[in-house]
């Protein structure tokens, strides 16, 4: 299950969505949370297809990926292995014109290991489409939630459970 929270303003009474402020904000937000539900529903190619041709992927502290066909081919390795999977918790989400933040919980699995990780990211969408995907997160988070997950596997009482 993932969670999910998204603020939208309505516009004032008598105005139709397309004249509302907000309405590039809910798109991008929409954009964004289709990717990522399309990455834990296993989807690598839906996924990829919201991307740019030109797409700039960056997790913090690792090298940068250009090119949705990359990100593609980054993604068929991480996730096209059997017993592969991700989920992700969003707990916010906002959007600033076409950028959107997301400040959540990414689960990487393999076989019964669950590495389970804080991550905010950023996403800049243009015309329907991410050109930046920015990932940050923690290393010693996320060394802790991999040996927990290792732990995990041996001791399955350990392991993280989903975030509420």
């Amino acid at each position: 299950m993932r969670m999910t929270l998204i603020c939208i303003e309505t516009a004032a009474a008598g105005s139709g969505p397309a004249s509302s402020p907000y309405a590039d904000r809910v798109t991008a937000i929409q954009v964004v949370e289709r990717f990522l539900t399309h990455l834990a529903d296993g989807e690598v190619d839906a996924a990829a297809d919201l991307l740019a041709a030109d797409v700039e992927y960056s997790n913090v502290s690792l090298p940068t990926v250009r090119g949705r066909e990359k990100v593609r081919r980054l993604a068929r390795m991480t996730l096209g292995r059997p017993g592969a999977g991700f989920e992700f918790y969003n707990h916010q989400i906002s959007a600033n014109g076409d950028s959107v933040l997301t400040e959540r919980t990414d689960v990487m699995t393999s076989g019964r290991l669950r590495i389970q990780f804080w991550v905010c990211g950023r996403f800049d969408v243009e015309n329907g489409e991410i050109v930046l995907w920015r990932d940050r997160f923690d290393w010693l988070n996320f060394t802790l939630a991999t040996l927990r997950g290792l732990l995990g596997v041996l001791v399955p009482a350990l392991q993280a459970k989903p975030p509420r």
